[in-house]
């Protein structure tokens, strides 16, 4: 299904993004993955590691939608991983949650349509049920407007969502700060010793979002 095709990763330069890319590269023929993200430094790192002249790299932000239109002609298939995933972050500014998190999702779907992509596959959180904080509010306000979306659409075009837990050791995960507080022989930082945390390995985030596909 990925082998001559033309593939967009939005947020592409994150945990997900290169872990997708590498399985991508590995497993399929694809004709070109498309890194769209905000973020040139780690496109830079991104571009020296892989070194694959199938990579893309285009600097742009989902709040963008001019942008997401003009990049996303040509393409066939979508995983929009592109986020704001922390949740103080999203705790203190609210509204940018919902700028990118869900205008900006809007944008890709929107733009996914016009150009009839064959399937778009937007990548949501455990958060989002029952959510009580600002990320998982929005990230549930994102899985909505898809749902919606893809009652309407009017192209061929497919809309699914997955929802996944904590990625264990992704950027600014939990696991690397208390291994960090461990070694510097701090206490660990546990917001409530009764909380409940859903862990995964990234392969089989991976692997999940490639079996929506």
């Amino acid at each position: 299904m990925l082998d001559n095709k033309v593939i967009m990763v939005t947020g592409g330069t994150g945990s997900f993004g290169n872990a997708v890319t590498k399985s991508i590269l590995k497993k399929y023929e694809c004709k070109e993955i498309i890194i769209f993200s905000r973020d040139e430094k780690k496109q830079y790192e991104m571009r020296l590691e892989f070194n694959d002249p199938r990579l893309k790299f285009i600097i742009g932000d989902v709040r963008d939608r001019e942008k997401i239109f003009r990049t996303m002609k040509g393409v066939n298939l979508v995983f929009h991983a592109a986020a704001l995933k922390h949740v103080p972050s999203c705790e203190f500014f609210p509204l940018e949650a919902i700028k990118t998190n869900v205008l900006g999702s809007s944008n890709v779907l929107d733009a996914a349509e016009f150009h009839e992509i064959e399937r778009v596959v937007i990548l949501s959180t455990d958060k989002a049920v029952y959510a009580i904080n600002a990320m998982g509010m929005s990230k549930a306000l994102m899985e909505k407007v898809m749902i919606a979306r893809s009652r309407t659409v009017r192209s061929r075009t497919v809309f699914c969502g997955v929802r996944y837990g904590n990625v264990m050791y992704s950027r600014g995960s939990v696991i690397p700060l208390f291994v960090s507080q461990i070694k510097a022989g701090k206490p660990l930082t546990i917001t409530n010793p009764q909380m409940t945390r859903f862990l995964m390995p990234l392969p089989d985030s991976v692997k999940l979002v490639l079996f929506a596909l």
